[in-house]
């Protein structure tokens, strides 16, 4: 039986303007997927006007047009979420011809999971594995053995293949290798981006969803054991959809990025 954590969750970034740049950021938790939020915080400086929409995927979104010198924004918000994740071995593969329209964009190869290159990868892999679940847990063990979790090794995304040749990466890309894989075998799989409590070292965290049985479920490559405590920020097909910022033009760099997660007396 699961309980539930309350949690604070915070990401403050400093950036040092050159020229005004236009930013879209990705950085309020998503609303739903079994978490709550109690109260939240989002406040930029100098204040600046600022819009806010909802891309294709649920996931909240802020554009805004960053001012020449420092600039500032902090974030934060205390969220309820449960201390495991549901597991479900032996859970069914489904048919494509059964599978809800929304998991179709999960199933094709995207900008960094290359699925149409991992088939035989896949195959091979999975061989004893029973069709849906254990064939996504079979994966994630797989990845979790044979790519090194370094995290701070990459300034910028690298695609499933890339990861694949390399033998290591940070969260996003051992996500990213489970999710072309999964593909490469007809399971859609999706990246959620977040936070993860008691996460070593502490920075926002990247893992993925596969869907089997009827419902998705979470898997974490990078982690000896799924833990619970994840705050959900964001879904994508990649990391292409699920950047906590997106920069337009080279007038802006990042000095500092402070996150924290916190666990508090419910």
């Amino acid at each position: 039986m699961s309980n539930l954590m309350k949690l604070s969750v915070s990401c403050n970034l400093h950036f040092h303007v050159i020229e005004e740049t236009a930013l879209i950021l990705m950085l309020r938790p998503f609303r739903g997927i079994q978490q709550w939020i109690n109260c939240e915080s989002f406040t930029i400086s100098p204040a600046i006007p600022m819009v806010e929409s909802t891309d294709s995927f649920g996931n909240s979104y802020q554009r805004l047009l960053a001012p020449m010198g420092d600039f500032f924004i902090n974030t934060s918000a205390e969220v309820m979420v449960t201390d495991h994740v549901d597991i479900a071995p032996g859970a069914y593969f489904i048919e494509i011809q059964h599978l809800p329209n929304g998991t179709l964009p999960y199933l094709l190869p995207s900008r960094y999971c290359e699925s149409d290159r991992f088939g035989d990868l896949a195959r091979k892999i999975t061989v004893d594995a029973f069709p849906g679940y254990d064939q996504v847990s079979t994966i994630t063990d797989w990845v979790h053995n044979s790519i090194r979790y370094l995290p701070g090794t990459s300034d910028f995304p690298l695609s499933a293949v890339e990861i694949h040749h390399l033998g290591h990466g940070v969260c996003r890309d051992l996500a990213q290798l489970c999710i072309a894989l999964c593909r490469s075998i007809s399971i859609p799989a999706r990246l959620v981006v977040g936070y993860l409590y008691n996460l070593q070292p502490m920075d926002l965290h990247a893992w993925f969803e596969a869907y089997v049985g009827n419902r998705w479920y979470a898997f974490d490559p990078t982690q000896n054991s799924l833990s619970g405590g994840r705050v959900i920020i964001a879904f994508g097909r990649d990391a292409a959809d699920v950047s906590i910022f997106h920069q337009f033009g080279s007038g802006c760099v990042l000095n500092n990025m402070d996150v924290q997660v916190n666990l508090l007396d419910n």
